[in-house]
C-alpha cells in the first residue's frame, strides 16, 4: 500500500496529475468513474486519493465515495478537487473525512505541498498500526519451574487453533502476557492485538468504546472491535463489563458482526477472543452479575495462570528480567541480587505476584546504591515482624508457646519455605538448610512435612489432620 490512485472523470486532468506525481517518484492508479475507483480499491488499498467532486455516468459521486472510503478505511488520506469549488464544497468536503480542498485549476505546487503532507499522514498511520500490533515488542515467557513448564506447554497448544480462551487467576499474575504471547505465536501474530480493559471503560461509554461511532459532524469513529479486525481482541477483566454490553458482546461473538452506535450498516470483523478473570464467574453468574451463556461462549479453553506463590523457583530469573529491562527502557541501574537477596525474594509472600515483584525491583533500584549488589536489608519488609532496636519482634502464634513447641512450628514453616522456594527439590534444600539427606528426610517426617505433586508442581505441604 504505497501508491496514489487518481479519480477524475476528465482524462486530460487525470493523466496530468499522474504524470506529475510519477515524476515526483510516487507510483500512481487512475481511474475514470466510480466503478473503476471501487474495482481498483477492491483490488489494493491505496496510500491516498485524489478525487474528483463531480463524476459524470457515475452512481456514486466524490462524496459518496469519500464517505464509503473512510467508513471502510477510515486510514486512507483523502484530496479532494473540483472545478465548481466552493467553500460550502469545500466544508462538506472536511466533514466527511477529506484530507484537503484544492480548486481546478489547480496550481502544481500547490498540488505537491498538500500531497506530501498527505502521504507522510499515511506513512505516519501505517507506522503507528504497526507499532500498536508489535505493543511491546516480542513476547517472552520467563520461567523454568513446573508449574510454569505446564502454563507454557497449556498456551502453546492453544497457539494452533482459533478457540476462544478464557484465562483465570489472581491480579497480577501476567494473564495479559499470557495472552500476547498465545497471539505472538498464532497465525495472527501479524495483526493487531487489541486490550478491552472492562474495569476502566466508563459503562456508558463501553458501547462506544467497543463497536464505534458514526456522526454527521466526525463521520466514522472505528471501535476496538474493528481496530483488532484479523487479529486479537483480549477482554481483561471480562467480569466487569457492564450487563447490557454483554448481551451484545455475545451476539458479536455468535455471527462476527455489529452496527456501530448511530449506524444502520452490519460492520463484519474476524477475529479471536481472549478474555481473562481473577473473580469466580461461576459466583458471579449465580449473583446475576454475568450472563451464563456469555462464559460458555467466552470459556471453550480455560487455563490457570499460576500464582508466584506456586512457582517460587522463577523468582530470581523474573528479578534478574526485570532489572535488565529497567536498565535498558528508563536507564535506572544493572544491578545483580545478591545470595541473601535472592532467598529473601523467594520466601516472602507476594499477595500482588509478579506485579508486585517488579514493582519492588523497580523501587530498590530507584532508591539503592547504584555501585553495590542488591542486599536484603533493601527489600521492603512484607510480613508480620518487624525489627526493635535489632531484636526480631516474634509472631503472636509462636510467643505464646511454649519453647519445644514454638521450635517446631518454626522449623516445619522454615523448611516448608525452604522445600518450597526449590520447587520441591530435596537435595536442593538440604544443601542450602546445611543437613544431610537423609537427616532432612527424617525432619520432615517428625514434622508431618510431605512432599507431592500439587497445582502443576512438587510441592512440600502438611497434612491437614497434622495441621
Amino acid at each position: 500500500m504505497s501508491d496514489i490512485l487518481i479519480v477524475d472523470d476528465e482524462r486530460d486532468i487525470r493523466e496530468l496529475i499522474g504524470d506529475i506525481l510519477r515524476d515526483e517518484g510516487f507510483e500512481t492508479r487512475l481511474a475514470a468513474n466510480a466503478e473503476a475507483c471501487m474495482a481498483e480499491i477492491d483490488a489494493a488499498v491505496p496510500s491516498l486519493m485524489v478525487l474528483d467532486i463531480w463524476l459524470k455516468d457515475s452512481h456514486m459521486d466524490g462524496i459518496d465515495i469519500l464517505k464509503h472510503v473512510k467508513r471502510e478505511h477510515p486510514e486512507v488520506p483523502i484530496i479532494i478537487i473540483s472545478g465548481h469549488g466552493n467553500i460550502e464544497i469545500a466544508v462538506a468536503a472536511i466533514k466527511q473525512g477529506a484530507y484537503d480542498f484544492i480548486e481546478k485549476p489547480f496550481n502544481i505546487d500547490q498540488l505537491m505541498v498538500v500531497v506530501g503532507r498527505a502521504m507522510e499522514t499515511s506513512r505516519l498511520r501505517r507506522e503507528n498500526t504497526a507499532l500498536k500490533r508489535k505493543d511491546g515488542g516480542e513476547i517472552d515467557m520467563i520461567g523454568g519451574s513446573a508449574a510454569f513448564k505446564q502454563l507454557k506447554s497449556n498456551l502453546e497448544k492453544v497457539t494452533k487453533s482459533n478457540g476462544r480462551v478464557m484465562l483465570t487467576g489472581p491480579a497480577g499474575v501476567g494473564k495479559e502476557v499470557a495472552a500476547r504471547f498465545i497471539h505472538s505465536h498464532s497465525d495472527r501474530g501479524g495483526y493487531p492485538f487489541v486490550t478491552v480493559s472492562s474495569a476502566t471503560i466508563e459503562p456508558d461509554r463501553m458501547e462506544d468504546v467497543l463497536f464505534g461511532r458514526e456522526t454527521p459532524e466526525k463521520g466514522v469513529e472505528k471501535g476496538l472491535l474493528e481496530q483488532a479486525n484479523g487479529g486479537v481482541i483480549y477482554f481483561d477483566e471480562v467480569a466487569d463489563m457492564p450487563a447490557g454490553t454483554q448481551s451484545k458482546i455475545l451476539r458479536v461473538l455468535v455471527d462476527q458482526r455489529f452496527t456501530r452506535v448511530g449506524g444502520t450498516e452490519k460492520v463484519s470483523v474476524d477475529l479471536r477472543v481472549i478474555s481473562s478473570t481473577s473473580r469466580d464467574l461461576a459466583q458471579e453468574i449465580a449473583l446475576g452479575n454475568f450472563r451464563e451463556e456469555l462464559f460458555h461462549r467466552l470459556n471453550v479453553v480455560p487455563i490457570e495462570v499460576p500464582a508466584l506463590e506456586k512457582r517460587r523457583e522463577d523468582i530470581p530469573v523474573l528479578a534478574e528480567a526485570f532489572i535488565e529491562q529497567f536498565n535498558k527502557f528508563q536507564g535506572l541501574p544493572l544491578r545483580k541480587l545478591s545470595s541473601d537477596a535472592t532467598a529473601m525474594l523467594q520466601t516472602l509472600a507476594w499477595p500482588g505476584n509478579v506485579r508486585q515483584l517488579k514493582n519492588v525491583i523497580e523501587r530498590v533500584l530507584i532508591l539503592g546504591d547504584s555501585t553495590e549488589d542488591i542486599s536484603a536489608d533493601e527489600l521492603p519488609e512484607q510480613s508480620a515482624q518487624g525489627e526493635d532496636d535489632g531484636r526480631s519482634i516474634l509472631s503472636p502464634s509462636i510467643a505464646t508457646l511454649p519453647l519445644r513447641e514454638a521450635r517446631e512450628l518454626f522449623e516445619r514453616e522454615y523448611l516448608l519455605t525452604q522445600i518450597n522456594r526449590f520447587g520441591g527439590n530435596i537435595s536442593r534444600t538440604a544443601t542450602f538448610v546445611g543437613m544431610e539427606r537423609s537427616a532432612l528426610h527424617r525432619k520432615l517426617k517428625s514434622l508431618g512435612v510431605v512432599t507431592g505433586n500439587k497445582s502443576g508442581g512438587r510441592v512440600a505441604y502438611v497434612p491437614e489432620e497434622v495441621e
